[in-house]
């Protein structure tokens, strides 16, 4: 017998639900339950600096039954936010999606004072895997992604989720050109900020919300939405092993090979966390998440040592209305899972 915290849409708290039987008994019984009864997809609009952990998110949703992507916007991070349109671009065709509209954001962030270096997943983002036979920038929409995540929440008010796994400077920039934005969106979740005060940035700071605290700040005191985060500690302390990896990129499909090819020179210096697919699992099937904090939380702007560092009020001195949900255990099987079906 398992149990699940279950998120009621409507609201934080949650309801505690028993699933009993076997891991592929349940996805068996889920997709006949979606196929059966046709219920609607979750509409998703997925917000990018596309390196390789948002290729695996991307991928996962991709692969998911139950969802549509409406859109993906990029934003810088990673690598230049043309890299990242390029490399979203890549993904949606090994995928055969590239009906997806894609649309070109931010370069930098709002102040403009963060010094880029790309080099945790290579200069392009995808590993310095190129690939001739790629997309060229001629199917990116000409719309902003900022004017394109204003118009399609608010098209889809109250039924699209966001899920927002770089640097959230699209997403501010939207919030300040419509205030009633952040109202419109049914949930969002986040990949960034940090628990415990371990960074990986800078001591103190999570990359996302180092490379430009301003828009975090925006997003999680400013938002009214239901925000879930998968911080950086979370990511850690559920990640997979590299037997699980090199079985997974081991599997005889186009997918599978891209993914081995783009994550060749990474994987030999790095562990596997794919840190932006814990957001995405957990915008598709929130009974993944299993266990969680909810508190208020800010971003620290000003410190010496932790500009960018994710504060939570897990006191409830601020008296502060919004919480946000923090993700703290998955059930990693259902998980891995999920990351298994993205190369399929």
């Amino acid at each position: 017998m398992l149990c699940f915290f279950y998120y009621n849409p409507s609201h934080f708290p949650c309801h505690l639900v028993l699933i009993s039987g076997s891991s592929s008994g349940r996805r068996s019984q889920t997709t006949q339950l979606y196929n059966s009864h046709k219920m609607p997809k979750k509409l998703l609009l997925v917000d990018v600096d596309c390196g390789l952990d948002d290729a695996q998110a991307l991928m996962m949703a991709l692969a998911a039954p139950e969802v549509e992507i409406l859109g993906i916007t990029c934003c810088f991070g990673n690598t230049t936010a043309e890299n990242v349109c390029r490399n979203v671009l890549r993904v949606l065709q090994v995928c055969k999606r590239m009906e997806i509209p894609v649309f070109c954001g931010a370069s930098q962030s709002l102040l403009g004072n963060i010094n880029q270096e790309y080099e945790h997943f290579g200069g392009d983002g995808l590993g310095d895997a190129g690939d001739p036979s790629s997309p060229g920038l001629d199917h990116i929409q000409e719309e902003d992604a900022v004017h394109a995540l204003i118009r399609i929440i608010s098209q889809y008010e109250g039924q699209i989720s966001v899920v927002a796994v770089g640097p959230l400077t699209n997403l501010a920039l939207a919030a300040k050109m419509d205030p009633t934005l952040p109202k419109k969106i049914n949930k969002l979740y986040i990949m960034g900020g940090n628990m415990e005060g371990r960074g990986n940035r800078t001591v103190c700071a999570e990359f996302n919300f180092y490379l430009d605290p301003e828009a975090a700040y925006i997003v999680t005191n400013e938002f009214t939405c239901p925000i879930f985060i998968a911080a950086l500690e979370f990511t850690w302390e559920n990640s997979l092993t590299m037997e699980y990896f090199r079985n997974w990129v081991e599997q005889d499909t186009d997918k599978a090979r891209f993914m081995k090819k783009i994550t060749a020179k990474w994987q030999q210096k790095h562990g596997f966390v794919s840190y932006d697919s814990y957001a995405m699992a957990a915008a598709i099937d929130e009974s993944i998440v299993t266990e969680y904090l909810e508190c208020a939380v800010s971003v620290e702007l000003h410190g010496r040592y932790a500009r960018g560092m994710l504060v939570l009020d897990t006191e409830d001195k601020w008296k502060k209305q919004q919480k946000v949900v923090l993700m703290k255990k998955c059930n990693l099987e259902k998980f891995k899972e999920r990351l298994w079906a993205a190369l399929q």
